[in-house]
Protein backbone atom coordinates (compact mmCIF):
# COMPACT_ATOMS: atom_id res chain seq x y z
CA UNK A 1 0.00 0.00 0.00
CA UNK A 2 1.20 3.30 -0.83
CA UNK A 3 1.44 6.00 2.03
CA UNK A 4 0.57 9.73 0.98
CA UNK A 5 3.31 12.13 1.95
CA UNK A 6 2.07 15.14 -0.48
CA UNK A 7 -0.46 16.18 -2.51
CA UNK A 8 0.25 18.42 -5.62
CA UNK A 9 -1.98 21.74 -5.87
CA UNK A 10 -2.68 23.92 -8.66
CA UNK A 11 -4.95 27.24 -8.48
CA UNK A 12 -5.69 29.17 -11.29
CA UNK A 13 -7.06 32.69 -10.48
CA UNK A 14 -8.20 36.17 -12.50
CA UNK A 15 -6.01 38.80 -12.50
CA UNK A 16 -7.34 40.97 -9.62
CA UNK A 17 -7.84 37.01 -8.09
CA UNK A 18 -11.48 37.59 -7.67
CA UNK A 19 -12.02 34.20 -9.10
CA UNK A 20 -9.92 31.03 -8.16
CA UNK A 21 -10.68 27.54 -8.84
CA UNK A 22 -8.31 24.62 -8.38
CA UNK A 23 -6.93 23.35 -11.85
CA UNK A 24 -6.57 20.03 -12.78
CA UNK A 25 -2.62 18.60 -12.38
CA UNK A 26 -1.22 17.77 -15.56
CA UNK A 27 0.21 14.79 -13.60
CA UNK A 28 0.10 12.96 -10.34
CA UNK A 29 -1.25 14.88 -7.80
CA UNK A 30 -0.45 12.78 -4.63
CA UNK A 31 3.03 11.41 -3.85
CA UNK A 32 4.58 9.33 -1.24
CA UNK A 33 7.61 11.60 -0.60
CA UNK A 34 7.68 15.89 -0.73
CA UNK A 35 10.92 15.44 -2.71
CA UNK A 36 9.10 13.97 -5.46
CA UNK A 37 5.84 15.97 -5.95
CA UNK A 38 8.69 19.10 -5.36
CA UNK A 39 10.35 17.43 -8.72
CA UNK A 40 7.42 17.38 -10.44
CA UNK A 41 6.52 21.05 -9.64
CA UNK A 42 7.91 23.31 -12.07
CA UNK A 43 6.66 20.67 -15.22
CA UNK A 44 3.29 20.86 -13.40
CA UNK A 45 3.19 24.53 -13.91
CA UNK A 46 4.80 25.09 -17.04
CA UNK A 47 1.77 22.51 -18.74
CA UNK A 48 -0.50 24.88 -16.60
CA UNK A 49 0.89 28.40 -16.57
CA UNK A 50 -1.51 29.67 -19.41
CA UNK A 51 -4.75 28.38 -17.98
CA UNK A 52 -5.46 31.54 -15.83
CA UNK A 53 -4.40 35.08 -15.59
CA UNK A 54 -2.46 34.20 -12.25
CA UNK A 55 -1.51 30.79 -11.50
CA UNK A 56 -0.21 29.44 -7.98
CA UNK A 57 1.33 26.19 -7.46
CA UNK A 58 2.59 24.37 -4.52
CA UNK A 59 3.00 20.36 -3.00
CA UNK A 60 1.31 20.34 0.79
CA UNK A 61 2.64 18.38 3.03
CA UNK A 62 -0.06 15.07 4.10
CA UNK A 63 1.01 13.25 7.23
CA UNK A 64 1.03 9.61 6.51
CA UNK A 65 0.04 8.48 9.60
CA UNK A 66 -3.77 10.36 8.91
CA UNK A 67 -4.30 7.91 6.29
CA UNK A 68 -7.41 6.17 7.93
CA UNK A 69 -8.61 9.52 8.68
CA UNK A 70 -11.80 11.49 6.23
CA UNK A 71 -9.30 14.45 5.36
CA UNK A 72 -10.00 17.88 3.56
CA UNK A 73 -7.80 20.04 1.58
CA UNK A 74 -8.75 23.77 1.78
CA UNK A 75 -6.90 26.73 0.47
CA UNK A 76 -6.64 30.54 -0.21
CA UNK A 77 -5.53 33.10 -1.88
CA UNK A 78 -4.57 36.15 -0.15
CA UNK A 79 -5.11 39.70 -0.80
CA UNK A 80 -1.11 39.95 -0.92
CA UNK A 81 -1.17 36.71 -3.79
CA UNK A 82 0.58 33.85 -1.33
CA UNK A 83 -1.81 30.21 -1.73
CA UNK A 84 -2.14 29.08 2.14
CA UNK A 85 -3.55 25.46 2.12
CA UNK A 86 -3.91 22.94 4.79
CA UNK A 87 -4.97 19.32 4.96
CA UNK A 88 -7.53 19.01 8.12
CA UNK A 89 -8.66 15.55 9.40
CA UNK A 90 -11.63 15.58 11.92
CA UNK A 91 -11.22 19.51 12.24
CA UNK A 92 -7.99 19.95 12.94
CA UNK A 93 -5.54 21.02 10.98
CA UNK A 94 -2.37 18.65 10.25
CA UNK A 95 -0.57 20.55 7.77
CA UNK A 96 -0.31 24.17 6.43
CA UNK A 97 1.78 25.77 4.02
CA UNK A 98 1.92 29.23 2.77
CA UNK A 99 4.06 30.08 -0.25
CA UNK A 100 3.70 33.13 -3.15
CA UNK A 101 4.73 30.65 -5.67
CA UNK A 102 2.75 32.24 -8.36
CA UNK A 103 3.56 32.97 -12.33
CA UNK A 104 1.82 35.72 -14.23
CA UNK A 105 0.48 34.76 -17.80
CA UNK A 106 2.90 35.82 -20.40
Amino acid sequence: MEHIAALLLIVGCSGNLDHCKEIPAPGPVIYETMEDCAADLPQARDDTRKLSARMFSQCVYVDPAMEEEDAELVWDITPDGRLKASVIAGGTTVASVSESTNSRRQ
